[in-house]
């Protein structure tokens, strides 16, 4: 990659009742969500980076996340929402990118609760392990699983949130050879780079040994990094996907780095206190510096499944992932030395890495020490027992 980036982001984040649950697929209903949406401001004008979809459901910056279900001649049945998601458009900066979705953030917030809702950045479900269609799915959704790798796994993302980090050089061009080599690099190095976004410490009711669930059930069944190709370009096959054809024209070159777990884009969405803004600003920053590196050599198709588990469960307690993770940060603020606007994201990458603290770290500490944890209805004394 070469030159001035630009920058999107995609804000996956769940919703939490009065009582302390989360508002997920059993309770949460359509029309809760329309609500919601409903009393927030339309798009203007001239919005061509933002994909609408045949279902109508992303008319705006906020739209209701889920599942969708069809009949048998592809109409929309139903939708099993599973929380709400905010996207940018394109911004030319870091800052201005973090501070839009900061904005959209806080506008949600203020309207979900007047609704009994607040966002929570939760990487996985506390609580539920599974989502199952029901019914199953029927002749029609079953050849659309059968159409790709994402589609075959998307049951995967009811019970997960995170960002998908959206990055685009309009320098470089979309040479197909060049975004798909963008995308390789990214997923090579993807668990080196996913601890810093940790956030998802339990699982069935309570801790499940590691730091990330989300990671270990999701990266490898599904992309770490994707990028977008014009429709007449040629995909080289792999499962998880590498590339797709975009589905508008303000979509082709985009790469976009989705396994990081959920991030707070504002404190009120920190399932546990102390997390303070800017992370994700840090981390576009991040993938931005290790794209424009010319160093380091990695590069997959596919994820690493194996390593992937391993980062979930020992995070920067292994000496490995340390340096790994020293590595990509280094390089990445080698390439962008001299360009200003990193380095309060570099400080604050450097000093959670030297203190080996991810988001589920201080999730698991305000836990153990009795703390209430958003989902978490019990504390650790209270013998909390898990669920399916």
């Amino acid at each position: 990659m070469r030159g001035a980036a630009r920058y999107g982001i995609e804000h996956e984040l769940a919703l939490l009742r009065p009582d302390g649950t989360l508002a997920d697929f059993t309770s949460l209903s359509h029309a809760e969500v329309a609500r919601i949406v409903g009393e927030l401001p339309d798009l203007p004008g001239g919005q061509e980076d933002l994909r609408i979809g045949d279902a109508g459901i992303r008319l705006k910056r906020w739209y209701a996340e889920g599942y969708e279900r069809i009949d048998e001649d592809g109409e929309l049945l139903r939708f099993e929402p599973k929380g709400i998601e905010i996207r940018t458009v394109v911004h030319d900066s870091v800052t201005a990118a973090e501070a839009a979705v900061a904005a959209d953030a806080r506008t949600l917030a203020g309207v979900a609760g007047r609704h009994g809702l607040r966002p929570v950045a939760f990487g996985h479900h506390p609580v539920r392990l599974v989502y199952r269609l029901d019914p199953p799915p029927n002749a029609r959704e079953r050849a659309l699983m059968a159409d790709s790798p994402e589609e075959r796994t998307a049951h995967l993302h009811m019970v997960t949130w995170g960002p998908d980090l959206n990055l685009s050089f309009p320098e470089a061009g979309s040479d197909p050879a060049v975004l798909a080599d963008a995308a390789a690099k990214l997923t090579y190095y993807s668990p080196y780079l996913v601890p810093w976004s940790f956030s998802s410490p339990f699982r069935d009711g309570r801790p499940w040994g590691g730091l990330s669930a989300r990671t270990s059930r999701r990266t490898g069944a599904r992309p770490a990094a994707l990028a977008y190709l014009a429709p007449d370009a040629v995909l080289p096959p792999s499962d998880p996907s590498l590339v797709r054809h975009a589905g508008i024209p303000g979509e082709i070159g985009r790469i976009e780095f989705k396994a990081f777990d959920a991030v707070a884009a504002i404190p009120e969405e920190e399932p546990a206190d102390g997390g303070g803004p800017g992370l994700l600003g840090a981390l576009l920053g991040l993938l931005t510096g290790l794209l424009l590196d010319r160093t380091l050599p990695g590069r997959r198709r596919t994820p690493d499944v194996t390593a992937h588990r391993h980062v979930a469960l020992r995070g920067w307690s292994d000496p490995a992932i340390r340096a790994g993770s020293q590595a990509v940060l280094d390089a990445a603020e080698a390439a962008l030395r001299d360009r200003p606007g990193h380095e309060a994201g570099w400080a604050m990458l450097r000093e959670r890495l030297a203190r080996r603290e991810t988001p589920a770290d201080r999730m698991l500490a305000r836990y153990r020490s009795g703390g209430g944890i958003a989902g978490l209805s019990r504390s650790p004394a209270a013998g909390v027992r898990g669920q399916r």
